[in-house]
């Protein structure tokens, strides 16, 4: 089925999804799949060390590293704390998180 063209990237020529699991009727755990090549001698060959890596590790200091990693930027910790903490976004915390950010 992932072999349809209108199920592939028309840029790339691969299934354009990241994580592909399902669970069927009566199933007790998930699937996925179990026909893929991984690349040998990688050490994350199917994405998940990075895909998955902040829902395993949740620590502020982690999660900064991330964002910093992702926009290229410093992301101030404290704010980091404060939305993981679940307080309320305030001006101040956006303002330090938006695209200005600190520089």
């Amino acid at each position: 089925m992932l072999d349809d063209p209108a199920f592939r990237d028309e840029g790339l020529g691969v299934p354009p999804v990241t994580v592909c699991m399902w669970r069927e009727t009566g199933d007790t755990v998930w699937r996925a799949g179990s026909a893929i090549d991984f690349p040998a001698g990688h050490g994350s060959p199917d994405g998940s060390g990075f895909l998955f890596h902040l829902l395993t590790d949740r620590s502020p200091e982690t999660v900064q590293a991330h964002f910093e990693d992702y926009y290229e930027r410093p992301v101030p910790l404290d704010a980091v704390r404060h939305v993981l903490a679940g307080r309320p976004t305030t001006p101040v915390i956006a303002a330090a998180l938006g695209p200005a950010g600190i520089r």
